[in-house]
């Protein structure tokens, strides 16, 4: 679906999700989006590819990213490589955010049809979470293979958003997972909108793609912490799992209707600021 078909179901939904933040379920579902797009970017098939995506959008060297986050050189050439890395890095993002958010926005909007039975909604939803959770950990055989992309868009500024976009559709195996749970979200608490699905789904590529900004900022400290990351490799990706079975089981035994209609009692005096 196309932004411009989009565009009048954001624009008519956008009210309605902010004035409804704090109706719970999305106040309940925004952190869980944002952690689901970090456990993305340092799952095993996305956090080794991040310097290679880093040269290539920004066109250049692994030798120039160190020499930038080290401050070596003079201080003109610092700005023009911190510039070039902001710039290339925040299109990437801008790339695959594109992708991402118009998914939330289809599906949220497709999910406003099945209102009329929550439901089975929320217990359907909450069986998949928990088959992408154990997919996610390697326990569903078939579901992580890759769908590389071998024809790429030209190096340098020019391609970084086009990459980004090529990013979210090649990589969807891979974050897969972690992403239909958070477009499941925008189907809860009888509240789905095409503007849920794509505020749920913005979030998750900020999840996802501050990270992957801040790498480019700090090259160099950011290569150590990778390291340690990626002899915790088993850890993050059982937390990962863990996230995406526990929303799906909460989701299948109404627990998480429950919790955002606590959240719900307790902000009941609260006026949104939007």
């Amino acid at each position: 679906m196309t932004a411009a078909v989009l565009a009048p179901y954001l624009v008519d939904s956008a009210g309605d999700t902010f004035g409804n933040a704090a109706g719970g379920s999305l106040l309940l579902a925004i952190p869980v989006a944002m952690l689901a797009g970090l456990v993305s970017f340092l799952s095993p098939c996305v956090l080794p590819l991040v310097p290679g995506y880093l040269s290539y959008i920004t066109g250049l060297s692994g030798a120039d990213l160190v020499a930038q986050a080290e401050n070596d050189g003079d201080a003109k050439r610092r700005w023009h490589v911190s510039g070039r890395v902001l710039a290339g890095s925040a299109l990437f993002v801008l790339g695959l955010a594109i992708v991402y958010v118009s998914e939330g926005a289809f599906f949220g909007h497709l999910g406003n049809k099945l209102l009329a039975h929550p439901t089975a909604v929320d217990r359907v939803g909450g069986v998949i979470a928990i088959l992408l959770g154990l997919a996610f950990v390697g326990l569903v055989p078939r579901m992580q293979r890759e769908w590389r992309i071998h024809r790429l868009p030209r190096a340098g500024l020019v391609g970084a958003p086009l990459l980004g976009m090529l990013f979210a559709v090649g990589w969807t195996p891979c974050t897969g997972p972690t992403l239909a749970v958070v477009i499941g979200l925008a189907s809860t608490d009888n509240a789905a909108t095409a503007g849920r699905g794509a505020l749920l789904t913005f979030v998750y590529c900020l999840g996802l793609g501050l990270p992957f900004v801040a790498t480019g900022l700090a090259f160099r400290h950011a290569l150590g912490a990778f390291a340690v990351v990626k002899r915790h490799y088993g850890v993050v990706v059982w937390a990962g799992g863990a996230l995406l079975v526990t929303v799906g089981v909460l989701l299948l035994t109404g627990q998480w209707e429950a919790l955002s209609r606590d959240l719900r009692n307790v902000l009941q005096g609260y006026t949104a600021p939007v």
